[in-house]
C-alpha cells in the first residue's frame, strides 16, 4: 500500500548532525514507500491520472526517461497492472539502478546523457521517450512536465507532514530534481499556513548526485517554479557526500547522497530560533549508490586480491587505481583551458574571425547522430573509430581542436585521447550538441 495522510512514511528527528540549540531538524523517510524511494508516489499519480483520462489501459505499454526511482516504482506497478516498461536513461546513472530496472523486468535504453535526464538533448533520454511514445501502444505519462507528478505529493506527502507536524512546521526542504516533491508539498502546506517556508537545495553544475538538477538544469523543467519557492541553495559534492557518510554513521540513518545534499542546504537556511520546526525530505537510501560511494570515498572500496592497484593481473571486479587516475583526469578537464563554453566557440569559428584562429571541431558521435545534427563546419570521427582514424588528424600538434558529443562526456576521453597523441591545443566542448541547442545556436545536417 502506497503512503497516503493514514499510512504515512515516518519522519524522524536529527540530532548528532545537527549542531542547533533550538530548531528541530525532521527527515522524512521516503524508502519507506513500497519500492524504496520518494518517487513511487509519483508513478503511482501519474498511472491512476492517465487511466481516469483514457491515456492508459489494457495493451498499452509505458515509455519514461528516468534518473532511476520513477522507473523503479513504474517497473513494479507496470508489473502488478499489465503495462511493461521502456525506459530511456543515462548510462551515467549508477549501475545498481540499471541493473535492478532490468531485473524488474523494465527495457532498458543506456543512452550518453546526464544523470537527470536533459529535456534538450537531442539524443537524450528524454527525446528517446519522446520518439517511442509515437509508436503504437505506447504511453509517456512524462513526470517532467505532468502536473500529475505535483498533484501525487499534494495528495500525500504535503498532508502526511502536516498531519505528523500537527500543524506546527514551519520550513519544508527538498532537493530540487522534476520539481514535483517541493512544487506539490509546498503547495499543500501554504495552504494551510501561507507563512511556512519552503526551501530548495540545487547541486553544483557538473555534480555526481542522483536525481537532482544544477541551476542551470533546473531552467529544463516545466515543473521549476522557483517564485513559489522561499529560499534556494546550492551545495557542493563533497559537502553532500561527507554530510551522508555522518549521516549513516552517526545518526544510524540509512540516507543517500541528496539526502544529505537536502539536509545541509537546510542547515545552511533554516534559522536556529525557537519554535522552528523544519522537515527535509529524505528520497532514498545508500544502497542504490555503492559505485557513487566508490568514487567519493576510494577508500572504503579496495581493489580486490588479483587486481593491477593489488600488484596482480587485471580483473573485471572493480575500478583499478589506473581507472580511478582516467576517471580523475576526466574530472580535471573542466578547466577553463582544455574546455570552452558554447559562447566562446560560436564566436571563434563565426566567419568574422581569422581563419587560423578558428579551431577544428571533430564530432565524435556515432554518424547517424552526425548527421541529424552538428556544430556547423564540424567534421565526423567516431569515438569508437579515432584511434583507427588518427591520420585524419591535422599534422599540425600545435593545431586548434574542439571535441564535440552530446553532453559533454565523452568528448573529454577523446580530449585526452588527443593530448596522449602530442596534441596541444585541444578542447572539450562543455554541455556538448545538447547544450549548443539549448543556447539557440545553428546546426547542420548531412
Amino acid at each position: 500500500m502506497l503512503s497516503n495522510e493514514e499510512n504515512p512514511t515516518p519522519i524522524v528527528r536529527l540530532n548528532r548532525v545537527v549542531p542547533f540549540k533550538h530548531a528541530r531538524i525532521y527527515a522524512k523517510l521516503e524508502w519507506y514507500n513500497p519500492f524504496g524511494a520518494v518517487k513511487d508516489r509519483v508513478a503511482a499519480n501519474l498511472i491512476r491520472d492517465a487511466e481516469e483520462k483514457g491515456r492508459l489501459g489494457p495493451g498499452n505499454k509505458l515509455v519514461e526517461a528516468t534518473s532511476g526511482n520513477t522507473g523503479l516504482g513504474l517497473a513494479m506497478m507496470g508489473n502488478a497492472l499489465g503495462y511493461p516498461l521502456r525506459t530511456p536513461l543515462s548510462a551515467a546513472i549508477p549501475q545498481e539502478k540499471r541493473t535492478v530496472l532490468r531485473f524488474l523486468g523494465a527495457d532498458v535504453d543506456e543512452l550518453d546523457d546526464t544523470l537527470c535526464p536533459a529535456p534538450g538533448a537531442p539524443e537524450g533520454a528524454i527525446a528517446k521517450a519522446h520518439a517511442t511514445a509515437k509508436q503504437p501502444g505506447y504511453v509517456m505519462l512524462d513526470q517532467y512536465s505532468n502536473e500529475a507528478n505535483p498533484d501525487a505529493h499534494f495528495r500525500t506527502t504535503g498532508p502526511e507532514i502536516w498531519r505528523q507536524t500537527e500543524g506546527k512546521i514551519t520550513h519544508f526542504i527538498a532537493g530540487l530534481g522534476t520539481c514535483g516533491t517541493i512544487t506539490g508539498t509546498g503547495r499543500f502546506l501554504k495552504s494551510k499556513n501561507s507563512g511556512v517556508k519552503v526551501l530548495g537545495v540545487y547541486p553544483e553544475e557538473g555534480h555526481d548526485i542522483p536525481g537532482v538538477r544544477s541551476k542551470r538544469q533546473l531552467g529544463q523543467t516545466k515543473l521549476y517554479f522557483p517564485k513559489e519557492y522561499d529560499g534556494e541553495i546550492e551545495v557542493t559534492d563533497r559537502d553532500a557526500y561527507d554530510l551522508c557518510l555522518r549521516l549513516n554513521r552517526e545518526e544510524s540513518i540509512v540516507a543517500g547522497p541528496s539526502c544529505a545534499m537536502a539536509l545541509v542546504g537546510a542547515l545552511k537556511l533554516v534559522p536556529d530560533e525557537p519554535g522552528v520546526i523544519a522537515v527535509v525530505i529524505f528520497a532514498d537510501n545508500i544502497f542504490k549508490y555503492a559505485s557513487s560511494v566508490c568514487r567519493h570515498f576510494p577508500e572504503l572500496c579496495p581493489p580486490p586480491p588479483g587486481s593491477l592497484a593489488d600488484g596482480g593481473t587485471p580483473t573485471m571486479a572493480a575500478p583499478s587505481a589506473h581507472e580511478r587516475l582516467f576517471d580523475e583526469m576526466v574530472e580535471n578537464l573542466k578547466n577553463p583551458y582544455d574546455s570552452v563554453a558554447v559562447s566562446d566557440l560560436a564566436k571563434e569559428i563565426d566567419g568574422a574571425a581569422p581563419a587560423a584562429s578558428r579551431p577544428l571541431v571533430i564530432d565524435v558521435r556515432p554518424q547517424d547522430q552526425y548527421a541529424d545534427m552538428h556544430v556547423p563546419g564540424a567534421i565526423n570521427l567516431p569515438q569508437s573509430d579515432l584511434s583507427k582514424r588518427k591520420t585524419e588528424l591535422p599534422a599540425d600538434r600545435n593545431a586548434p581542436i574542439v571535441m564535440v558529443c552530446g553532453i559533454g562526456k565523452f568528448s573529454k576521453h577523446t580530449t585526452l585521447f588527443l593530448k596522449s597523441l602530442g596534441y596541444r591545443n585541444v578542447r572539450s566542448l562543455k554541455g556538448g550538441i545538447g547544450e549548443w541547442v539549448r543556447k539557440q545556436q545553428p546546426v547542420e545536417k548531412s
